[in-house]
């Protein structure tokens, strides 16, 4: 069975995210996790791409340079409707509310990834494009009841039960909607020497 080898240079996720942490431990580098405490509020009129890159910079350039030497991973999503964002519900009403606006339509998920040595910073954008099921008031509340996905912008976790709510999804990676795109992060770790591929240890041959 392939182990990881030591890196180079720490690995770490600046997110105290589940969804993204789990992401991560898909590529089988041992990082560690530590919050970014960056204010989230959006400038007056920033548009949504753009907030997302500079939340995604902000979050790993604060914990890079608490962490010398390390290599920071900062991500940040923004969802919209018709060029307008939206956030995380936070609550049943709201979260319904939120569902039942985005039937029959399009929902963009903007996922930004930055990710800073205290010396160089790589970023990249990857866009999602969601169209939703016209469901019944009665199928939504179930299907919130069941996932309770108050902390998920767009109230839709297509990593779980929320993939039935979706009629399809559009994306060129598609780990990017649950919050970390694995594509563009490898791309882009491989470029500050840490390929998952590359610190893979087979074992002894036989």
């Amino acid at each position: 069975m392939a182990i990881p080898t030591p890196l180079p240079r720490p690995l770490i996720l600046a997110s105290t995210s589940i969804y993204r942490r789990e992401l991560l431990e898909r590529l089988r580098l041992p990082f560690s996790v530590v919050s970014p405490g960056v204010d989230e509020t959006p400038h007056p009129g920033e548009p949504p791409v753009d907030l997302s890159l500079r939340l995604a910079c902000a979050k790993a350039r604060a914990v890079a340079s608490l962490h010398p030497g390390s290599v920071v991973i900062g991500s940040d999503q923004v969802a919209t409707i018709d060029g307008s964002p939206i956030g995380k519900p936070g609550s049943f009403d709201a979260a319904l509310a939120q569902l039942q606006s985005m039937q029959g339509k399009d929902v963009m998920f903007h996922t930004a990834l930055a990710i800073d040595d205290g010396v160089t910073v790589r970023t990249a954008v990857v866009d999602t494009r969601c169209r939703l099921r016209a469901l019944t008031t009665r199928a939504l509340t179930a299907y919130l009841h069941a996932e309770t996905p108050y902390d998920t912008a767009g109230s839709a976790k297509a990593e779980a039960l929320g993939i039935a709510l979706m009629e399809r999804i559009d994306s060129d990676d598609p780990t990017a909607l649950i919050g970390l795109p694995l594509i563009a992060t490898t791309r882009l770790l491989a470029q500050f020497g840490l390929d998952p591929l590359d610190h893979l240890s087979t074992g002894d041959a036989a």
